[in-house]
């Protein structure tokens, strides 16, 4: 399979924020977000065996713990991938996909954690998710939305009310942060003011999670690898 990075660091998203992680990123993606912070996982990378990925995992967590599947888009290599997290289980670790559902989820184990990022209309990639996705999800999964408006924001209330995601599986709704965002770890690089959309989701009476990118205030938010 075609490896961005593989890497150690914590958990930035997710409601496994702040926890340790291996991070296993791999190369290249179908879709070009607007709000895009990894296009450098467009092109290139390195070729690894599946015995190699597992090798490196075990070095960096070899007492097992979490590994997030990220890209780019992971499930375009799905003939790799699915055999991977299989594996990865069965060693006794916590599996975490990030996806943007639109590529089929029905042959993901089902102990993997997915992590489902519906695009919304601000990221010029909306209608991309695949509705019958919906059908593999539990409430050990995670449906998240990148918002960077307020029309962002109401698209992913309909689209949770409608599809009645609250009684499915998690729900987050994440500012999007700024593509030329430097060196200030704030939540003036958030496209949306966090507190605006607390307020929204609150004033909605929406049963979802409120979530920030945690490793762009820990960390510069260009930073690669953590």
């Amino acid at each position: 399979m075609q490896i961005i990075e593989i890497y150690k660091s914590l958990q930035g998203e997710s409601s496994f924020a702040g926890l340790p992680c291996v991070f296993v990123r791999l190369a290249g993606c179908n879709l070009r977000c607007a709000w895009c912070d990894s296009e450098y996982t467009f092109k290139g990378g390195e070729q690894r065996s599946q015995e190699e990925v597992l090798a490196e995992v075990a070095r960096l967590s070899p007492n097992g713990g979490l590994v997030e599947i990220t890209g780019g888009e992971p499930m375009l290599h799905e003939k790799e991938v699915v055999p991977l997290m299989r594996e990865l289980l069965a060693r006794g670790y916590c599996v975490l996909l990030e996806t943007s559902g639109e590529r089929p989820l029905g042959g993901v184990p089902p102990q993997v954690h997915k992590i489902v990022d519906v695009k919304c209309p601000a990221s010029g990639e909306a209608g991309t998710f695949r509705v019958e996705n919906l059908a593999t999800l539990t409430l050990n999964d995670e449906v998240k939305f990148v918002i960077s408006d307020r029309g962002d924001y109401e698209f992913a209330r309909e689209f949770t009310r409608t599809n009645h995601l609250e009684t499915l599986t998690n729900v987050i709704f994440s500012p999007a942060f700024r593509k030329d965002a430097r060196g200030s770890r704030d939540a003036a690089n958030c496209l949306v003011d966090p507190k605006d959309m607390a307020e929204w989701i609150v004033a909605d009476g929406l049963e979802v999670r409120l979530g920030l990118q945690i490793h762009k205030f820990i960390w510069e938010p260009q930073a690669r690898g953590v």
